[in-house]
């Protein structure tokens, strides 16, 4: 019996190769998600430290995107992803806070020229 399905399994997959190649985006999304809040509210885990783990994690996956095993392949695309999602959470998250730092800066600065220009 041929089956007419496109849905061909590669060879050298396993069943939880496949079922993390479907949601790897997912799970990148949520572990970058869960670091970077974990970043955000921790004094000892700091943005060098999420930088290292993203240099780690492109080298690691560099290393063992050729391997035999599905399961070693997504995995080490899952933490290489995570991380650089992290690297760009904690860098947006470092621009609004220094954004902030900015405006809060300014109001003060206009209050004061308020102030000194009033006279009454």
């Amino acid at each position: 019996m041929v089956s007419n399905s496109s849905h061909a399994i590669e060879h050298g997959s396993s069943r939880a190769g496949r079922w993390l190649e479907a949601r790897r985006i997912r799970a990148a999304l949520w572990i970058a998600t869960l670091e970077s809040l974990v970043v955000l509210f921790s004094h000892d885990v700091t943005k060098w430290t999420v930088i290292a783990l993203a240099v780690i994690g492109v080298i690691a996956w560099l290393g063992g995107r050729e391997s035999r095993s599905q399961v070693v392949r997504e995995v080490l695309w899952i933490f290489a992803a995570s991380q650089l999602l992290a690297v760009i959470g904690v860098i947006l998250a470092w621009i609004v806070k220094w954004a902030l730092i900015l405006a809060v800066v300014v109001f003060a600065v206009l209050g004061l020229v308020y102030l000194f220009l009033d006279r009454r």
